[in-house]
């Protein structure tokens, strides 16, 4: 009997902490048609581990029980491994597992019937029951909640200990103890990295989330807005010259509804995340818009200066620069000076009061997104001095 116990005890650590390491699947949602293999095929591996029940499957093939017993006994093995393979096919292919979301009903009612397909064996195998243990304590762990895990856990060492300390020669039964104690640790501190993998994952995509939105809410404003103060500034001038120059003023028109028409698609551009901005286009943009409001622009050395990448953030830079020199500089002339890893945009208007609004902050975190640094300071002549360096 001692060695049939210590067999049934090897069996019970391997049986044991393999299901504990094989099981899991972390937190991503479970779908029948993923392309992963490990997603649908994954669950063959807690499978391979029931090997090791072949000690209550011997134990029934030396039973001296009453025949009745003994086939009950085969018919509660077959039985346990079908609920077994079943359960965790369901967690981990249809998202039934515990750990991350509420189990299903059948789950609970795959381990109640583990629970009774266990017992039912014990008239005929005895002590060799005891490998089914390992098998129910992971399938608690991984598949059901944390509260049904630590009861499973609880319950499972008491009952060795109550075999080990009250049962006859009980003491030969003082490995499988300490292998369900392990067997405990080892499913308490995987389950939990597992869970807290399964936040960082949720906090990070909600973080991802919300950087997306703040993108996408930077991009329009600094679009819209620059559109809205040119249309502003040409209906302006359509006031003026509606009477004195009808042929001016209808031209400013044309230039207002090529303006928001420009402004609509660069929305929608925006929302669906496609837009780019090519730097020499946006120089031209903003001359035209400078010009409209009776300011000069002179331009210092040559976009080709910049690279690809900072290009597009220069692009979004110059813009939003030039619409604050449209809103509250009063500006005369803008200087927009380019050099290799450098963009500086001056203006020789009202001078900058230290002040950072909406715009101000959107150029900055343009400017740190693309590795760059982020300057504006009254400039030495008067005006504003804005300036990205890479």
């Amino acid at each position: 009997m001692a060695d049939d116990v210590t067999r049934d005890a090897a069996a019970a650590s391997k049986a044991g902490v393999a299901p504990a390491a094989w099981a899991s699947r972390g937190s991503r949602p479970r779908s029948v048609d993923s392309g992963s293999p490990w997603e649908r095929f994954g669950w063959v591996m807690a499978a391979v581990w029931l090997v090791f029940l072949i000690y209550p499957l011997m134990a029934l093939l030396r039973s001296n029980a009453p025949q009745p017993w003994i086939v009950t006994g085969w018919i509660a093995l077959g039985a346990f491994v079908v609920v077994y393979v079943a359960g965790f096919m369901n967690g981990m292919s249809f998202g039934g597992g515990g750990l991350t979301s509420p189990p299903k009903p059948i789950q609970w009612v795959a381990f109640g019937s583990m629970l009774v397909c266990a017992a039912l064996t014990i008239p005929a195998v005895g002590g060799s029951a005891l490998s089914f243990l390992p098998f129910i304590m992971s399938f608690a762990s991984y598949g059901l909640t944390r509260v049904a895990h630590w009861i499973t856990l609880s319950a499972c060492t008491a009952i060795i200990a109550a075999v080990v300390f009250f049962v006859p020669n009980g003491v030969s039964y003082l490995p499988i103890l300490a292998i369900i104690a392990l067997l405990g640790v080892v499913n308490t501190v995987s389950t939990t990295l597992i869970i807290r993998s399964a936040d960082a994952e949720r906090v990070g995509l909600e973080l991802a989330t919300s950087e997306g939105r703040e993108a996408v809410a930077r991009d329009v404003h600094d679009l819209v807005g620059h559109s809205l103060t040119v249309v502003s500034l040409k209906a302006q001038l359509v006031r003026r010259l509606i009477d004195s120059d009808p042929e001016r003023a209808k031209a400013e028109l044309a230039d207002i509804e090529s303006l928001t028409a420009e402004a609509i698609a660069g929305v929608r551009a925006t929302v669906a995340g496609v837009r780019s901005a090519a730097l020499a286009e946006q120089l031209v943009s903003c001359r035209d818009a400078l010009e409209s409001a009776d300011v000069a622009m002179r331009v210092e050395g040559d976009t080709g200066a910049l690279s690809p990448a900072q290009s597009l953030t220069a692009s979004w830079i110059l813009r939003e620069a030039t619409t604050n020199v449209l809103r509250h500089a009063e500006a005369r002339t803008v200087t927009v000076r380019f050099a290799p890893g450098k963009l500086a945009v001056i203006d020789d208007g009202a001078g900058y009061g230290g002040g950072e609004g909406n715009g101000v902050r959107g150029m900055r975190e343009r400017a740190t997104m693309s590795g760059a640094a982020f300057a504006v300071r009254a400039d030495r002549n008067g005006g504003t001095h804005v300036e990205v360096t890479w």
